[in-house]
């Protein structure tokens, strides 16, 4: 079995699986368990527990079914990594989904690294192992972020350390949990981009958050052009006159979106620059037209 040593680690990933650091009693534990420590072990799949502080809550049933028949035929090629809990009995550090993978694959035994460590090295071993997957959602990556921040008593510039990203970037991701659940469900669900999501932070208010947020879903509006409105709004708010990158203020769209959504159709406001304009609404059919002349009482 070939493995490769990942490099791309931060050095507090490197520093973690350094026993040298670790408390007399467990550096005692690793003195008796020389025999699997450091090296990879094969242990029973049954004797695993899943670990306690996995950061990871989206498991893609599909991607672990692939990675099940991958498994079924070349093997597990990456190790997963444990701690000894006990007499044959583990506690899972890092490699959950292929924990999973290799039940669905009918695996009864699993290549692993045996480690030594306590429940915080456990904890941040586990987000760091997390944070470096390339398919991990931004929320989840914020989620992982702020508990290194919350129970391993770390500081953004030491997170940043630890994960080898600048402070900004830190700073960016722990923002996202600052929007509403609605929002971060459709991040975490990749719906909208983290583009989006950095211009919906800069709007304090929720509602228009939420209405900004609708209008993404509901146009497909580009990054650039969610900016574009922010700016409006934020203009707006403090007195002056808005970009009319689209020729309306963020008021007047959101008054010409009300109305195509009550009459269900097209809805067109103009305006000039002494504030005059007009409302054009559109009809497909006569019978549209009998339609809306009704609900306008006509």
């Amino acid at each position: 079995m070939i493995y490769q040593k990942k490099t791309g680690l931060g050095r507090g990933l490197r520093a973690l699986l350094d026993d040298s650091d670790l408390p007399e009693n467990d550096r005692q534990q690793v003195s008796n368990e020389s025999s699997s420590l450091g090296s990879i072990s094969s242990v029973k799949i049954s004797q695993v527990q899943v670990n306690p502080f996995q950061p990871r809550t989206d498991f893609d049933p599909e991607a672990l079914h692939e990675l099940a028949e991958s498994i079924k035929l070349q093997g597990l090629i990456q190790p997963i990594t444990v701690r000894q809990s006990g007499q044959n009995s583990y506690q899972l550090i890092s490699g959950e989904r292929r924990l999973r993978a290799s039940k669905l694959a009918g695996l009864t035994e699993i290549p692993a690294y045996v480690r030594t460590a306590n429940d915080q090295q456990m904890l941040e071993m586990a987000l760091i192992e997390n944070i470096q997957r390339e398919n991990l959602n931004a929320i989840e990556v914020a989620l992982s972020f702020q508990r290194m921040i919350d129970e391993c008593n770390l500081k953004q510039e030491q997170l940043g350390e630890r994960v080898s990203k600048n402070r900004s970037t830190v700073t960016n991701y722990l923002r996202l949990l600052k929007l509403p659940p609605a929002i971060q469900a459709s991040i975490r669900d990749k719906e909208i981009s983290m583009g989006h999501a950095r211009a919906l932070i800069s709007v304090e208010d929720v509602d228009k958050q939420l209405y900004l947020f609708q209008e993404i879903i509901n146009r497909g509006l580009s990054v650039r052009k969610v900016e574009e409105l922010v700016r409006q709004l934020q203009n707006a708010g403090k007195g002056k006159k808005p970009v009319k990158a689209s020729g309306l203020s963020f008021q007047y769209m959101k008054i010409q979106d009300d109305l195509a959504s009550k009459f269900s159709t097209k809805v067109k406001l103009k305006l000039d620059e002494k504030g005059k304009g007009s409302i054009e609404i559109g009809f497909m059919s006569d019978d549209d037209l009998n339609r809306i002349l009704e609900m306008l009482d006509w």
